[in-house]
């Protein structure tokens, strides 16, 4: 019986580690953050009063298994003088199936079938939920893309509204072999998924390891000058009654020519890997370095080797 993995997150960070990780034989189940409100996904939100869509739709691509075509039809933008323009195809697609079957939830199984994914996308909440950002100047702002962009320290994030969580995610840690808190933004993907009261009690709650993958560059305003013991850190002060158990972090060099352009074009350096601060867990490094197009990337598979080799040593 294949192992059952949990993987919490959103943006493209969790698409790419899902890409990996489905190439091997374990039960994947995908909880989505439904925070982000830019662009197509912002104007969806407004419009129909649904949780976001843009992180769900990467997911869907992510894990589905049909010809690289749809992936295409879904990430297509209409380039027009209409109310369309700019929308992506799938964001259209998810908007009207959660019309259509009542909920986003329901509307994702439908689909599911269709796109046949392996796995299961859950999204967080079926709720239309704002992330509020208090800032290190005193600032509260309101809206995830107005956070990210406001590129000032941020000292918490919370909810306007406290939602109600999924109760399939719930269900999903406490039969999980394995949690994964995916690489991507620390405060807008990973953290909104553990600020639910429910979430938190499952997290504390599960039988599995929470497992940590860090990011290799650092966010302006989210992590500046962040090492990985100080995402671990800021992690576990959400998490409050648990720890995370493993970490998993890059142990490689990047070239010193990505390092300037992401510094000048970006304002982001690389985290460095403290192992001397992170003793009392379990850790997980490699070179896992991939550069495409100009872009520092998580190497999925060998992200995903290493923690499917993880979960057969559990077995030993």
């Amino acid at each position: 019986m294949n192992k059952k993995v949990v993987v919490l997150g959103g943006g493209t960070g969790l698409s790419t580690l899902l890409r990996g990780l489905k190439q091997f034989p374990v039960d994947i189940k995908a909880i989505v953050a439904v925070s982000d409100d830019g662009s197509s996904t912002g104007r969806l939100r407004e419009e129909f009063n649904t949780p976001a869509v843009g992180d769900i739709r990467q997911v869907l691509i992510a894990l589905s298994e049909t010809e690289p075509l749809v992936e295409n039809l879904l990430n297509y933008r209409f380039n027009t003088s209409s109310d369309l323009n700019g929308h992506a195809v799938g964001n259209l697609i998810l908007t009207a199936m959660s019309n259509i079957t009542g909920n986003l939830s329901v509307g994702i199984e439908s689909l599911s079938k269709v796109f046949n994914l392996k796995g299961k996308l859950i999204p967080l909440t079926d709720e239309n939920v704002v992330l509020v950002g208090h800032m290190s100047d005193g600032e509260i702002i309101e809206g995830e893309h107005h956070i990210t962009e406001y590129r000032k320290k941020i000292e918490k994030v919370t909810y306007k509204t406290m939602p109600t969580a999924n109760e399939d995610a719930i269900e999903a840690i406490m039969e999980a072999d394995l949690v994964i808190l995916s690489m991507g933004s620390l405060y807008t993907s990973i953290i909104p998924n553990l600020l639910i009261p429910e979430m938190r009690m499952a997290l504390k709650k599960t039988p599995a390891k929470i497992m940590y993958i860090c990011n290799m560059m650092t966010q302006p305003g989210e992590t500046d000058n962040f090492k990985v013991s100080d995402h671990v850190k800021i992690l576990n002060s959400y998490l409050r009654d648990r720890e995370l158990d493993i970490i998993m972090a890059n142990n490689s060099e990047i070239n010193d020519e990505m390092i300037e352009r992401y510094s000048y074009l970006e304002q982001k350096e690389r985290v460095i890997f403290d192992r001397e601060n992170l003793k009392e867990y379990q850790l997980i490094e490699d070179n896992f370095v991939t550069i495409t197009n100009n872009v520092i990337r998580h190497d999925g598979l060998k992200v995903s080797l290493r923690i499917f080799e993880y979960l057969l040593k559990g077995d030993e």
